[in-house]
């Protein structure tokens, strides 16, 4: 009878602590979920703050902010989805995206950038445009520059696109984004990588090289997919 009574005590003691440790477990994810929650509405609210208060004056900003925009749909989407941490955090990356193309706008029209935005690892990889570059691949003609033109009105902030980096510069067109929708690239981005990029300083990781740029999968830039989660 003894022995039972302490057979009892004890699994009421197991079964207490495991419920008090679940407990604690989701009080904490709740707080950390609710914190990077806050953290993600700071950056949106910024991002909307910009997009509502500036206007493009010329192709290239108009374009910058046009993509703005977008990310700052994107960015509300996921938040309004957003159930864990990684999908909280997800609002901030494509907010802080959005903040770049902000900071892009504001460059082409002459103005001061504001201030200075948190630089990701990917962004180091992928390093930054550093002089003009026209290519002819598949005969087709590209250019890049680290300045917006008539003739370069397409920014990308850097990072990683499909798991190849593709640097921080103002492009002829967003020859990217078919990657970013794809999540592979096609051989004659390969080609134009190799071309446009090869030898140029500041280019961070990039080879140049297709030996190593493998026709698998990758994550895009911030997580950035249109507005949905990849999970």
């Amino acid at each position: 009878m003894g022995t039972a009574v302490v057979l009892i005590a004890l699994l009421i003691l197991v079964v207490g602590g495991g419920l008090y440790l679940a407990k604690r477990s989701s009080d904490r994810r709740a707080r950390q979920l609710e914190d990077a929650k806050a953290e993600a509405r700071r950056w949106v609210e910024r991002l909307g703050g910009q997009v509502m208060s500036l206007i493009g004056t010329d192709v290239a900003s108009k374009q910058a902010l046009a993509d703005a925009s977008e990310r700052f749909t994107a960015a509300g989407s996921q938040m309004d989805q957003a159930t864990t941490t990684k999908q909280a955090k997800l609002v901030t990356e494509t907010a802080m995206e959005g903040l770049h193309y902000v900071r892009a706008a504001r460059t082409a029209m002459g103005m001061d950038q504001g201030p200075a935005l948190p630089e990701t690892a990917e962004h180091r990889q992928a390093g930054e445009v550093t002089e003009d570059r026209r290519v002819t691949v598949e005969g087709h003609d590209y250019a890049a520059s680290p300045r917006p033109g008539s003739g370069t009105p397409h920014y990308y902030p850097g990072g990683m696109v499909a798991g190849r980096p593709v640097p921080q510069g103002w492009y002829s067109e967003p020859w990217w984004k078919p990657a970013l929708v794809a999540g592979a690239w096609g051989v004659g981005s390969f080609l134009l990588m190799d071309a446009m990029f090869s030898g140029m300083h500041g280019m961070g990781d990039y080879d140049g090289g297709m030996g190593d740029m493998g026709m698998g999968t990758g994550d895009d830039f911030g997580g950035f997919d249109g507005g949905g989660f990849d999970f």
